[in-house]
């Protein structure tokens, strides 16, 4: 069991509980301060610096960095974060994935409208989204948006495998959204959003002249996994595991530590065959 202990400010007030439960998100949050945030992408850009050139580590340091880089591993396990989840999901949370999402400026990247729990395999809804900013994000630099309190639907979803979409498969819902129903998340550096698993968001394109940088963090509950049984990685970031569902992934044990990479490779093989089980094309972003 993990020793997690509150410090002030770390959970949901009792309107934002309430907002979340209402509206399906809340936002913004503050986690760091923007000088912390920038100290946070300047570590980020000087790993990229080192693996220019190398498919595979840029891929690395983008799908799942919190089993390779300390710096997000000590991001996902901040009370600041986790406390708030906690307020959501209850005492035992853990990380199922995280990513960033980056989009460098002005270019025609975006992510279409979907539900992030449609393509995960998963037997219950009990996710949460952390999204932390470590960049301003604007509608210039193409912010998340959401259609509050859609995260009460499950909708059918459509795979486009657009080569600008951000997504795996390049899926969207496959119902239109209502411009005059979306808001838009604007956060500062060191804001983080919370979002539920079906909440339905999106963003569009990066037209600034500064990189837009966020880092997702998908949290569940130890109780969650996978439907056809499959034991993927997680790691336990608060309270305790007692169903054994998942891999245990520990922190990484440097940066892009061997051992770690050769982890990484064999947990994300097996999340590729959920994530693209039953598409008729291979990974484009994934």
């Amino acid at each position: 069991m993990l020793d997690n202990r509150d410090i002030s400010g770390t959970s949901l007030s009792d309107d934002e509980a309430e907002g979340y439960r209402r509206d399906g998100f809340c936002s913004p949050l503050d986690v760091y301060s923007e000088e912390e945030a920038g100290e946070l992408r300047a570590q980020l850009e000087r790993i990229e610096n080192q693996v220019k050139g190398d498919p595979e580590l840029v891929r690395a340091v983008n799908k799942r960095p919190t089993w390779l880089l300390p710096f997000a591993d000590e991001i996902v396990r901040n009370p600041k974060i986790t406390g708030r989840v906690a307020s959501v999901l209850g005492p035992d949370v853990m990380v199922y994935n995280a990513a960033f999402f980056i989009k460098e400026a002005n270019t025609d990247d975006f992510v279409s409208w979907h539900q992030d729990l449609h393509y995960w395999g998963f037997t219950a809804d009990d996710e949460v989204t952390a999204w932390l900013a470590l960049a301003p994000s604007t509608p210039e630099n193409g912010c998340m948006q959401f259609v509050p309190g859609s995260h009460t639907q499950v909708v059918e979803h459509v795979d486009t495998f657009d080569e600008n979409n951000m997504l795996t498969r390049g899926q969207e819902l496959a119902v239109q959204v209502d411009d005059n129903e979306t808001c838009d998340v604007v956060l500062k550096p060191g804001q983080m959003s919370m979002h539920h698993g079906r909440m339905f968001h999106g963003s569009g394109a990066n037209t600034s002249a500064d990189r837009r940088i966020g880092l997702a963090i998908r949290y569940i509950t130890p109780a969650m996994h996978q439907v056809n049984g499959e034991r993927f990685g997680a790691t336990l970031v608060r309270g305790e595991d007692r169903y054994n569902h998942f891999e245990l992934v520990p922190s990484p044990q440097g940066e892009l530590h061997p051992e770690d990479l050769e982890r990484w490779r064999r947990l994300m093989a097996l999340d590729h065959a959920v994530k693209y089980r039953g598409a008729e094309q291979g990974p484009a972003n994934g």
